[in-house]
Parts: structure tokens; C-alpha cells; sequence
């Protein structure tokens, strides 16, 4: 009865895990995909470059964030849906996170953190996680030894 008990909280550790990594993973993929895709890096450098020009900021500078979190996002959201290279891409969506909380804190030091805290919190619950350890996963299905 113990072990049946063991059994279906580490299930419910699974569950989790698959349940926040997909979520996370949806929020970053679409995000950069629009800004990839949809809006293109060239719009999104502009956009920014509205505010950075005043401070005197390169545009090729901007681009290159711009450019980092983009795919980042993208990739990173990938990933972690597939459940694959799920530390670099957590340890590279926390670049993602420093990265755009410096840009937009750098710009307005009182920006609105609706879109930014949440994504934050579920990153930083991934990185609690032992994660690698969920069979719906693809590190788990390539790189798990039994």
C-alpha cells in the first residue's frame, strides 16, 4: 500500500512537471515566434530603438538582444514542450528574463511586470525540479540509463 502511496505522488511530480513545462513552453514559443515570424527582427529592433536611441544605444546592439531573445524564446519554448535539453534551455530563457527585465527596467524604470513576473516564477520552478526524470520527455527517452 506504501509503495502504490509513493508511487502516485511521484506521478503527480511527473504530471507537474509535464504540466509547467508544456505551459512555459507555450508562452516562450509563441512569443518569439511573433517576433520571428510574424513581426520580424527588424520591427522589433525599431521598437526598442525608440526608447534606446535616447540613451545613445547602438542599433547593432539592439538588434544583437533582440536577435538573442527572439530565438531564445523560440527554441527555448520548443524545448521545453519536447521536454529536450531542458537545462540549457531553462539556463538560456534566464538570460532571456535578465536580459529583457535590464532592457525595459534600462528604458522605464517603472515598467509594468504582468507579462514579465509570471514567466519568471515558472522558470524559476523548472530550475526547482528535478527535472529528467518524467518518461514524457525526450531527454528522459534519449539520455535516461535503466
Amino acid at each position: 500500500m506504501r509503495e502504490t502511496k509513493l508511487k502516485m505522488e511521484e506521478y503527480k511530480i511527473q504530471v507537474a512537471e509535464l504540466l509547467l513545462r508544456c505551459f512555459t513552453g507555450f508562452l516562450f514559443l509563441f512569443q518569439g515566434y511573433d517576433k520571428l515570424f510574424r513581426l520580424k527582427l527588424n520591427t522589433v529592433t525599431d521598437a526598442f530603438m525608440n526608447d534606446a536611441g535616447r540613451y545613445h544605444v547602438p542599433r547593432p546592439l539592439v538588434y544583437l538582444l533582440s536577435a538573442y531573445t527572439s530565438v531564445a524564446e523560440f527554441l527555448g519554448g520548443l524545448f521545453l514542450i519536447l521536454g529536450l535539453f531542458l537545462t540549457p534551455a531553462l539556463y538560456a530563457l534566464s538570460v532571456d528574463l535578465l536580459l529583457v527585465g535590464f532592457a525595459f527596467s534600462f528604458i522605464e524604470p517603472m515598467w509594468d511586470l504582468k507579462y514579465m513576473f509570471p514567466r519568471l516564477i515558472l522558470v524559476v520552478l523548472l530550475l526547482i525540479l528535478p527535472l529528467g526524470n518524467s518518461p514524457w520527455s525526450l531527454d528522459y527517452l534519449l539520455f535516461h540509463k535503466n
